[in-house]
């Protein structure tokens, strides 16, 4: 199975969680050309801020590590160049450099001198406006997306953050569910 079957499969059931602009990248019947991929770089400090990113939105609990352990940060940029219209690698470029001198101007530092708590607060601005621009596409819908379809498609996501069933048995559809079990995943 290649890298966007195994996408659009845990995309298809995470279902609501994505936004349409990624699911619609993820189940276009294209192959991207290849004079599309590859259209926008990332160095090695763009990719250390997507981890702590995308940790913001799925941290480390007690039941399982987050994002940046999940390998995300290296994850997302893959998928940038690899799966996305040259249009939208550079909308999440050019997003990914605003958030930056949002930090700046906002906090005066730059994102990875930023407390946990001054992310936050960052974050939940990024999603206020993707919200306000109503599905236009931005950094922060497909930074989030990107973050819930590696995390839940990872090894950490399939095995620690939800229940997981190594040996596939039989379909069970009305097998118990015990409220605060975590949610099935199977290989």
């Amino acid at each position: 199975m290649n890298r966007r079957e195994a996408l659009k499969s845990v995309a298809f059931l995470m279902g609501s969680a994505i936004s349409a602009t990624t699911m619609g990248v993820l189940f276009e019947s294209f192959t991207l050309p290849e004079k599309e991929k590859n259209q926008v770089s990332f160095s090695a400090t763009d990719e250390e801020i997507l981890a702590e990113f995308a940790d913001i939105i799925l941290p480390t609990t007690a039941s399982s590590p987050g994002a940046k352990a999940a390998g995300l940060g290296a994850f997302i940029p893959m998928i940038i160049r690899d799966c996305y219209p040259a249009k939208m690698q550079e909308i999440f470029a050019s997003g990914l450099k605003a958030m930056q001198y949002q930090c700046s101007k906002e906090f005066n530092k730059d994102f990875l001198s930023m407390s946990i708590t001054e992310r936050q607060k960052l974050v939940t601005s990024l999603q206020e406006e993707a919200i306000a621009a109503d599905k236009a596409p931005s950094f922060f819908l497909i930074a989030r997306d990107l973050t819930i379809l590696g995390y839940y498609s990872s090894e950490i996501g399939c095995t620690q953050a939800r229940e997981y069933l190594p040996v596939p048995g039989r379909y069970d559809g009305s097998a118990t569910y015990t409220p605060g079990q975590k949610a099935w995943a199977t290989n």
